[in-house]
Formats: C-alpha cells, structure tokens, sequence
C-alpha cells in the first residue's frame, strides 16, 4: 500500500514515515511544507512532497496521486494562534479529504486526540480551539464516505513503544507514547477491524493486533 503522511515532520509524523519506510508492506511519500524538511527525508531516501495545507486544493490532489491511502497527523502546533489551528487543524483535514476523493483515494487514517469528540470534557480553555477543530475534521471525515479510522490518542509521552494499547470508543483519561500511536497507525492502514471506527486509545496490556482485532 502506497501512503501519504500528511504532517509528516511532526513527531508521530516522522515516526510513521520511519515504520512504513521499514516495512515490507506499505511504502511512503511525506508531505511536508518546508524545502529543509524534504531535503533531510531525501537523505534518509524518503520521497518527499512540497506541499502546504493552507495552499490551493490542487496542489494537495497532486501530492496524493499514485497513493492508496493517507494519513493525516498534521497541526498547527501549540505556539501559533487559533487562526492557524482552524486552518490547519481543520481545514487542512477537510482539504485533505476532499482531495482525496477527487483522486479516488478510499483509505484515510486520521490522528486526533482525546476528547475532541465530547464537547463537556472541554473545560481547557487555551485548548478548546483545538478541540472544536478536531471535533468538527472527524465528524467531516464521518460523513466524507471515505473509508476512515479515527484514533483518539491520550496524553502524548516520548517514552518507548510499548506494544501494548487499550483501545475503546470511551475511555478514562490516560497516556501512551508516540512511538505506539504510529504503531497503531501502521498496524490499522489493512487491518479491517479498525474501518469506519473511532477510538480512543491508551496504553495497555493487550498486544497491538489483538486490541484492534477486538474493536
């Protein structure tokens, strides 16, 4: 399967080119907006895309051509304003979708986060921007028709891969690495377990393809 990964020099992003760069399943092009981000990936012999989600809908169409599936774990970031979160955060996302449907791309994976799907567990205020736009990009990727998989990671820790998650469509609050979630990310791109389903996600005690398979 040929993958797209939407945000791909953030810290999940750049773990999930990393593993899909690795396996002998999938490979990968990442989408990145800066020529130093694609010039450190051509050195590390992965292909690059120039392409900024807050630029024209063709030029993210163009970035997807030839691919299976796409992988958007793009943000804004925690030092921009809420400007730049919708724009990214959800517009970007919406884009993305859209583009893909306009190339005959099916499979879309989209990274989001924790209650961003429960408008009463948004009590943060510096954080409901973010919130409302990843509450609104999921609920579009719901109805885009488009074979999704949202995964609603708790706390982000850069501790190691574990192996071991917890997945549920509700659960307490938690933490997982990063280095997990893009494991969940490969793992869900063929697994049919995880089409059309939205979870939350945590470190656990379950091995990653037995969790999914039970979803």
């Amino acid at each position: 399967m040929k993958v797209l990964v939407v945000g791909a020099n953030g810290q999940i992003g750049k773990m999930i080119v990393d593993k899909l760069q690795d396996s002998d399943k999938h490979s990968v092009r990442a989408m990145v907006r800066k020529p130093e981000q694609a010039n450190a990936l051509d050195m590390k012999d992965v292909e690059a895309c120039l392409t900024d989600l807050e630029g024209p809908i063709e030029a993210i169409q163009k970035a997807l051509e030839g691919m299976d599936a796409v992988v958007f774990s793009a943000g804004s970031g925690g030092k921009t304003g809420y400007d730049k979160t919708m724009s990214i955060d959800l517009d970007g996302a919406v884009k993305v979708m859209d583009a893909a449907k306009e190339v005959g791309i099916d499979r879309f994976i989209m990274v989001s986060a924790m209650n961003s799907d429960d408008r009463a567990a948004w009590d943060n205020e510096e954080m409901k921007p973010y919130n409302i736009a990843k509450y609104y990009a999921d609920r579009c990727l719901k109805q885009s028709g488009l074979t999704y998989t949202i995964l609603r990671p708790g706390l982000l820790k850069n501790d190691p891969a574990t192996g071991k998650i917890e997945v549920a469509e509700n659960l307490p609050g938690g933490a997982i690495s990063r280095e997990d979630v893009a494991e969940v990310v490969v793992a869900s791109l063929d697994n049919e377990s995880t089409f059309n389903k939205a979870f939350d996600l945590l470190n656990g005690d379950s091995p990653i393809d037995e969790a999914l398979k039970n979803l």
